[in-house]
C-alpha cells in the first residue's frame, strides 16, 4: 500500500458514538421489521430491510470510515461522501418505509410512555407535513446544498469539526424531506399529482448540474482549504476540483434523470389506462 495511503487508515479509528448510534439503529429497525412482517408481509418485503440496512451502512461508509480521510484531503473524495449523503442514502433509508418499524423495534415501554405523547401532538404533525410538501423540501434541499458550497461556508466547515457535523447534518436531513414526497413512505397519506415531481426533479438537477459545471470550468481553485493543507496524494488542485465537478455532475444528474424517467412511463401508463 502506498505510504499515503496508509497514513490514513493509520490514523483511522471508528467513531463510537456515531458506530453505536447507527448499529443501534439497523437492530431497532430489523426488529420492528420482523414484527410487522408478520401482520403485513406484502408491505414489508425483504427488500425494504435490505434498503435500509444499506442506507445506515452508506452512512458508516462515507463519514465513519476511512473515506473521510480521503474526503479531508481531496475535493474530489469529498464530494464523493456529499453524494452519498444526499442522493444515495436518503432513498434507501425512505425505500424501508422506516418510521413504523423503528418504533416497533423499541422496547414497548419506551414508546408508550416517552414517544407517544410527542406523537400525538397535533402542532408536530402540521410541522411535518408543511416539511414534505414538494416546495418546501425542494427549496430546503437545494438551498442546503447551495449555501453550504460559498466557498467561506465550505471551508469553514473544514476547518471546523463540529461544523462540519452539522454540515452532514443538514445534507442529510434536507435530503430526506427531499425525496419524501416522491417516495411517500408508508404510512404517509399525502399524495401529490404526478406531474408535478418532474420539474421537481429536473430543476433539481438543474441546480446540481450549474454548481458542478462552475467548478468544472473555474480556471482556479474555488476552496481554498485544500491549498492550505498537505497534499499528500500530490494531485493538482484544479485536477482534483475537476474530477470532483465529473462526479457530482454526472452521477448526481443520474440521481434526479432516473427517477424522472420512471415518473414519466408510470404517467404515460396510466394515461393510457385511462383512455382504454
Amino acid at each position: 500500500m502506498p505510504p499515503e495511503y496508509r497514513a490514513i487508515f493509520d490514523e483511522w479509528s471508528p467513531p463510537l458514538f456515531l458506530t453505536t448510534a447507527l448499529l443501534l439503529s439497523v437492530i431497532l429497525y430489523t426488529r420492528g421489521w420482523y414484527a410487522i412482517r408478520k401482520t403485513r408481509p406484502a408491505l414489508f418485503p425483504t427488500w425494504r430491510l435490505v434498503c435500509f440496512n444499506l442506507g445506515i451502512a452508506t452512512i458508516w461508509l462515507s463519514i465513519a470510515s476511512p473515506m473521510d480521510g480521503f474526503a479531508d484531503a481531496l475535493l474530489s473524495a469529498h464530494m464523493v461522501e456529499h453524494l452519498l449523503l444526499m442522493s444515495f442514502v436518503p432513498p434507501l433509508l425512505l425505500l424501508g418505509y422506516p418510521q413504523v418499524p423503528l418504533l416497533r423495534g423499541l422496547p414497548h415501554g419506551v414508546t408508550v410512555h416517552l414517544l407517544s405523547p410527542f406523537l400525538r401532538m397535533k402542532w408536530l404533525r402540521t410541522l411535518g407535513h408543511f416539511l414534505t410538501r414538494p416546495v418546501v423540501a425542494w427549496l430546503a434541499m437545494n438551498l442546503t446544498f447551495l449555501l453550504w458550497h460559498i466557498p467561506a461556508a465550505y471551508d469553514f466547515a473544514l476547518e471546523h469539526e463540529h461544523w462540519h457535523e452539522f454540515e452532514h447534518i443538514c445534507f442529510l436531513a434536507s435530503s430526506i424531506l427531499f425525496w419524501w414526497p416522491l417516495i411517500r413512505p408508508w404510512p404517509t397519506t399525502a399524495r401529490y399529482p404526478g406531474w408535478i415531481m418532474l420539474p421537481y426533479l429536473v430543476l433539481a438537477d438543474i441546480v446540481n448540474t450549474a454548481l458542478s459545471a462552475f467548478l468544472a470550468f473555474c480556471d482556479r481553485p474555488v476552496y481554498t482549504y485544500y491549498l492550505e493543507r498537505p497534499n499528500p496524494f500530490h494531485i493538482d488542485p484544479i485536477a482534483d476540483q475537476r474530477a470532483g465537478a465529473v462526479i457530482m455532475w454526472v452521477l448526481g444528474s443520474l440521481i434526479f434523470l432516473v427517477p424522472a424517467v420512471f415518473v414519466t412511463f408510470r404517467l404515460l401508463q396510466q394515461e393510457k389506462t385511462r383512455k382504454s
